[in-house]
């Protein structure tokens, strides 16, 4: 057991499902995809799945899990088929809540593959669909296989589906891009009726074509106007920005994400997949990912890591997730999550308090604008 002297409670429980083919990889992309070269390995792939959760189930054992989130990569390469049969193989081994959120990745290019209506009825009641953009030029510059004509058929699609509750991915800072194109976009997202809005800027990742080969970018000052005006939209338009980059109508936030955000727990499972699991009997938290490479993982070599973090770990994970949430935080649940006694961290606090960078409020503690601006310098006060 880890002596930590603050009493450590088992968070909400979340799985994520990394299912790791894309027709193209973006040139922007630094997550575990790859591109699919040949016919998809879908029945393997499914089955590996199910593997590899049957190896971690015990690490969760009785606790009931809030959502589900298949992440790529492109899930929505997969059948609603192979959906549904890993929905029913996780509720076998797995205890659902009641009102589970069970979200899908989806690119407006591969809709062909499956009807939004089979994944609905596969289970599925929730949707994050990665439009990116509106503008058929924009899009040819970060290498998107779809167009206009491919949002706009996805999105009929879904509303077809029945489908109220689904995101929109889109990002703005776009090679050549001026901050008129990039509310035009938020306005043609607005008028698709999402229920949530991921809006974020274009940044060039390490191990990224763009990184090797960098576009053209706006300026920092036009790339905070795009953010700043495009806050200003969405607020009139009844969005809440809960997270830097999301936001949400009343009583729509990503459970699955936000359940990141909060320092939450979660299985995960395929290639590449990362897990946080939390054990209060025992003090522990434990990290666990699995290989990356497809090959590997369909060979049946999944764990990669396994490891129990010690607690200057789990005070930077905290923060490096909470002080990205608009509502403040508490030194209750700061202890509750990690273990770790507040006294700990209380010095660093007071040191982001003098700099401008947090403030007090009724609930706790909570980023100011300029935290919120300047994050990065923010979270690094945290660091081990």
């Amino acid at each position: 057991m880890m002596a930590t002297g603050a009493e450590l409670v088992s968070p909400p429980l979340g799985l994520y499902v990394h299912m790791p083919w894309c027709v193209l990889k973006c040139p922007y992309c630094d997550f575990n995809s790859h591109q699919l070269r040949d016919t998809l390995p879908a029945d393997d792939y499914a089955s590996a799945l199910v593997s590899d959760l049957e190896q971690d189930v015990h690490l969760a054992w009785g606790r009931p899990v809030s959502s589900i989130f298949f992440g790529g990569g492109t899930p929505s390469l997969f059948s609603a088929r192979h959906i549904d049969a890993l929905i029913s193989a996780f509720r076998a081994r797995l205890s659902f809540v009641p009102d589970i959120e069970i979200s899908l990745e989806a690119n407006p290019g591969t809709i062909e593959y499956d009807s939004f209506t089979a994944y609905r009825d596969a289970g599925v009641n929730r949707v994050s669909l990665g439009v990116q953009s509106f503008d058929d030029n924009l899009l040819s510059s970060i290498g998107r296989i779809h167009g206009q004509a491919e949002v706009e058929t996805a999105l009929a699609s879904l509303h077809t589906a029945g489908f109220e509750n689904f995101n929109i991915d889109l990002m703005y800072g776009l090679p050549d891009q001026c901050p008129e194109q990039a509310q035009r976009d938020l306005e043609l997202a607005i008028q698709a009726g999402p229920a949530h809005i991921s809006h974020y800027q274009l940044t060039l990742e390490p191990n990224t074509a763009f990184a090797a080969h960098p576009p053209e970018l706006p300026c920092g000052e036009a790339c905070w106007e795009m953010r700043e005006e495009g806050g200003k939209l969405l607020r009139a338009q009844g969005f809440q920005q809960y997270e830097i980059s999301a936001w949400a109508r009343p009583g729509r936030q990503c459970r699955h994400n936000l359940n990141y955000w909060e320092y939450g727990d979660f299985l995960g499972i395929g290639a590449g997949a990362h897990a946080k699991l939390t054990d209060a009997g025992s003090g522990e938290i434990r990290r666990l990912s699995k290989f990356r490479h497809p090959s590997q993982y369909l060979a049946g070599q999944c764990l990669a890591e396994n490891r129990v973090l010690d607690g200057p770990e789990r005070v930077f994970e905290y923060f490096l997730n909470v002080l990205r949430l608009r509502k403040a935080f508490t030194p209750a649940h700061f202890s509750a999550r990690t273990g770790v006694p507040w006294a700990e961290v209380g010095e660093r606090v007071n040191v982001a308090l003098e700099k401008g960078l947090l403030k007090p409020s009724a609930e706790g503690f909570k980023a100011t604008a300029l935290g919120w601006r300047f994050v990065n310098d923010l979270q690094v006060l945290f660091l081990p």
